[in-house]
């Protein structure tokens, strides 16, 4: 009997997946228009639509740091049909820092894949310093005079700051701001010392002049910024790097989970989205399932370390 109704099961699950999609696939981006995971979640998404000829519609639920998207996506039919494009502050910083999260970031979700990832830049008025090393050494002979800026209290960019500051033992405020723009526009007006923020964020206000970049959070330099050196060259093993990645509802059968994944893998790897995504600064990387699964739980437990060796608190 059970190996029967295990057949069954399993020649269901294969004509889910033969015949995935069935019908308009929503992918959730849960930030704005506009910033880097929702251009890669539009590159990508047109893509799938040409390949599976069935419209691929990404919807944009911003809110509560990603929660309210992510959300849903946990709480929808698991077929394929309602995926999430989550981030390192969905999936990782997000959790550490918060447990009232309302949903479980480990057993709520199946994880697809890690479509890419991308380096935080440290970005300074150009008035702060001329290099890292400089500005540095004004923070440790300044302690509490200098702030450093994020995109909000318990965002990856937070945390980044958290970080350095605690790498380089020095004594820095945070000035948390309620997204990415109005956090840039005060920097680039002088009114916060520096800030960590995504590569795609900064590239263009960098290129003019208008804030200067001392060092990409990635252990290597980043293409998009060859000229900036990696703070890892001064501060050994320091990396902040933001990801983006597929998540589907917990459940969701592992036939139709493989199926969007290889449909990934096989478009980042076109030459033309390949190329776009490196004018973006993200490094394509489309791994299996379950590798990405492992890398949502290491990049949350070097998080989680970090919050409570500084003993971060951020009012829920």
């Amino acid at each position: 009997m059970k190996k029967a109704l295990l057949l069954l099961w399993f020649v269901a699950a294969t004509a889910a997946a033969q015949s995935f999609p069935s019908k308009p696939v929503r992918w959730i981006v849960p930030f704005p228009p506009g910033g880097a995971t929702d251009i890669i979640a539009r590159i990508v998404g047109a893509k799938m639509s040409e390949a599976w000829k069935a419209p691929v519609v990404v919807e944009n639920r911003a809110g509560a740091a990603g929660a309210i998207g992510s959300e849903a996506v946990a709480r929808a039919a698991p077929d394929g049909h309602t995926i999430l494009m989550g981030t390192t502050s969905t999936h990782a910083v997000g959790p550490a820092i918060n447990p009232k999260l309302p949903y479980n970031h480990l057993t709520d979700f199946a994880p697809v894949t890690l479509v890419a990832t991308f380096p935080n830049v440290l970005v300074a008025h150009p008035a702060t310093a001329d290099s890292l090393q400089d500005l540095i050494g004004k923070l440790k002979a300044n302690p509490g005079k200098y702030n450093f800026g994020s995109s909000g209290a318990g965002s990856s960019t937070h945390l980044a700051g958290e970080l350095f500051k605690l790498m380089t033992q020095t004594d820095i405020n945070h000035i948390p701001y309620k997204g990415t723009g109005p956090l840039l526009n005060d920097l680039m007006a002088g009114h916060v010392a520096f800030a960590f923020d995504q590569v795609t964020a900064v590239m263009s206000a960098v290129q003019a002049g208008k804030m200067k970049a001392l060092g990409v959070a990635s252990l290597e330099r980043s293409s998009a910024l060859p000229g900036v050196p990696a703070i890892a060259e001064v501060l050994p093993g320091f990396e902040a790097t933001a990801w983006v990645g597929i998540f589907a509802p917990a459940k969701t059968p592992a036939e139709i989970i493989s199926r969007i994944q290889a449909e990934t893998a096989r478009i980042v790897q076109q030459p033309d989205i390949a190329k776009r995504l490196s004018e973006l600064g993200a490094t394509a990387v489309a791994n299996p399932p379950a590798q990405f699964g492992e890398f949502v739980k290491q990049d949350t437990d070097k998080w989680k370390n970090l919050v409570a060796t500084a003993k971060i608190r951020v009012e829920q």
